[in-house]
């Protein structure tokens, strides 16, 4: 039988009183939103898996500051997962450069061998890229509105603008958006073709 405890408004109260049962009960509830959007943006999985665990220990570290959206903490640790992810983009450029300068085995292309596996590593890099070209505010709002499907005036509140800025600054990146992934397909003729948004509306 449920009661409040078992809401996510009652789980977040639980966790502000050092309940680690019901910090690990949200934990549950939105590891995999968060490892998808963390995927999202770095386009590795195991990069996507670090992003996620920092995430959620950002939460409990600042716990107290947590601006709770609509009933749920979520839009707040996409957002933490956002800022989190383009701190280890910095530091994976570097590292990036550093393996591109070493020589490579053979083997080290198999995975690329799978014509499925290509495509899909092609699609991914492409958004991931383009997601790369956005402001962090404006990264913020499609993570949340397009990818995540809260509302306009949710987005607002957690990132602390009116709705009317909000609704401004989203129709900017979508075009945005679609101007990277344009020019990423017309510079590439093999790429795979312009991954569809979703949320996006014809």
């Amino acid at each position: 039988m449920g009661n409040q405890g078992d809401t996510e408004e009652g789980l977040w109260s639980q966790s502000l009183l050092g309940q680690g049962e019901a910090f690990g009960a949200l934990y549950d509830r939105h590891r995999d939103r968060v490892f998808r959007h963390a995927y999202r943006l770095c386009g590795d999985h195991h990069d996507a898996e670090d992003i996620m665990a920092a995430s959620f220990l950002e939460l409990w570290r600042r716990r107290k500051q947590v601006r709770v959206v609509e009933g749920s903490i979520l839009p707040w640790l996409l957002v933490t997962t956002t800022n989190m992810a383009r701190n280890s983009a910095r530091t994976a450029r570097r590292y990036q450069r550093l393996l591109n300068s070493l020589p490579r085995s053979q083997d080290a292309d198999n995975s690329a061998a799978d014509p499925y596996r290509r495509y899909q590593n092609q699609l991914d890099q492409d958004l991931t890229t383009a997601l790369g070209t956005l402001t962090t505010e404006d990264l913020h709002l499609v993570s949340l509105i397009v990818f995540e499907e809260h509302t306009i005036a949710a987005a607002a509140a957690v990132l602390g603008l009116t709705p009317a800025a909000a609704k401004s600054r989203m129709h900017r990146a979508r075009q945005r958006l679609r101007t990277a992934l344009d020019g990423d397909a017309q510079t590439n003729p093999t790429a795979a073709p312009t991954p569809v948004l979703e949320g996006e509306r014809p």
